[in-house]
């Protein structure tokens, strides 16, 4: 007997950037990371140790203390060294009861959009984070595009982030530096930001998962006046920076008001995060590991930015890059596609991020953005690089000959 009644849960497609890992599976017959494979669509870092940076840690210490049910904001000591890291490296003046840990960056994002009030517009980026368009579908946001295309060299201006007042309430959503694009703002830039849209009707939420991935890093809360009367939240994470994503440790700093309420959703909803990964994130905190941590990723990722944009330029891409992040944002030749790309590099056991799924209007092959591609070097290893140059050098090539 078959049963037809309709499903219980509405259909939730997968992000976008996985509708790319499923169809490279599908097509090289091994999973996107396994040994011969070129993970260029990755958005993850190395997980192992970096020239002059700290070791990694292979073990954690739990006591019957961490078998306990964890505390629904995070535990004291994660939630201090979370704040003592910006008040040392930004001045800011935060304490830990500013502060709110989840797990990863994503969830902090989710509960954001959950709790938002509903005459609140989020203003995003036109080329953004994949993930924000579905986390705004899924809790059907009032939305509004910030212009960022080759028009405005992908740098949208703050009167583009604000937008009209006439709007009414809005929030702007950032990623800084920017996924995928890697345009960061710092110093005044930022500072300009913050003051016109982190107060009054005008919020702003900075997600800042590639603080580190920068020659200067910065952080929003350090322009911030007094962030208990402001409208900023700062989401940060163990993921990047600290080169552990398997931790799954994010958070988001803002007005302790904003946290208690963060909080009192942890407190049924997600019911903490798991005390031996947020005891090892606390430790990776330590300041004195923390000052060589940022250094050696500004310096390593640096270098990597630089090699890999000149080679992609030389293969006759067009580079549309800032100065953060682990990403290349290249523009491929007219009449080839980023989809079309793709399915050259596949057989290759190699993959990017088609542009059009960082399009927040999500337009498909009408997409402005349908022949840009977002290449990650973040999980690259240094003696692959000639290895990923040729593979790619082939697949342009084979398409450019049909053309």
């Amino acid at each position: 007997m078959t049963d037809s009644s309709p499903p219980f849960l509405r259909y939730a497609p997968p992000s976008g950037i996985y509708e790319t890992l499923y169809a490279f599976q599908s097509a090289f017959g091994r999973p996107m990371g396994e040994p011969t494979t070129h993970p260029w669509s990755q958005g993850c870092p190395l997980t192992t140790q970096l020239p002059g940076g700290p070791e990694l840690p292979s073990s954690v210490e739990v006591s019957s203390d961490d078998l306990k049910y964890p505390k629904a904001w995070g535990v004291p000591a994660l939630r201090e060294a979370i704040a003592r890291s910006y008040r040392e490296f930004y001045g800011a003046e935060v304490e830990a009861d500013n502060v709110m840990v989840f797990a990863g960056g994503r969830p902090g994002l989710i509960a954001m959009m959950l709790f938002l009030d509903q005459d609140v517009t989020v203003r995003v980026s036109e080329t953004e984070y994949t993930p924000y368009y579905e986390i705004l579908g899924s809790f059907h946001r009032k939305q509004s595009l910030v212009p960022s295309n080759p028009g405005n060299g992908f740098r949208p201006s703050v009167a583009d982030f604000v937008g009209d007042p006439s709007e009414g309430r809005r929030l702007v959503m950032y990623s800084n530096p920017c996924n995928p694009t890697g345009h960061t703002r710092t110093g005044s830039d930022l500072k300009e930001l913050v003051d016109a849209a982190a107060y009054g009707k005008t919020g702003l939420l900075v997600d800042e998962a590639y603080e580190f991935f920068h020659k200067r890093p910065d952080s929003a809360l350090g322009y911030v006046k007094d962030i208990n009367e402001s409208n900023l939240f700062v989401c940060g994470a163990a993921t990047k920076g600290l080169q552990a994503p398997g931790l799954r440790i994010g958070w988001i700093v803002s007005s302790r008001r904003n946290i208690q309420v963060l909080g009192n959703f942890s407190s049924y909803a997600i019911g903490g995060v798991s005390h031996p990964s947020q005891r090892m994130a606390a430790a990776m905190l330590e300041p004195s590991r923390l000052h060589q941590a940022r250094k050696a990723i500004g310096d390593f990722y640096g270098m990597q930015r630089n090699r890999y944009g000149a080679a992609l330029e030389s293969l006759g891409l067009k580079l549309h890059t800032g100065k953060g992040a682990f990403y290349h944002w290249c523009e491929l030749p007219e009449g080839i596609s980023a989809a079309s790309l793709n399915k050259a590099l596949f057989p290759h056991g190699a993959a990017i991020l088609e542009g059009q799924d960082c399009d927040m209007a999500r337009r498909g092959e009408q997409s402005p953005m349908a022949n840009f591609f977002r290449f990650s070097f973040g999980a690259l290893e240094p003696d692959s690089f000639d290895t990923n140059i040729r593979v790619m050098r082939d697949a342009l090539n084979s398409l450019t000959a049909s053309l």
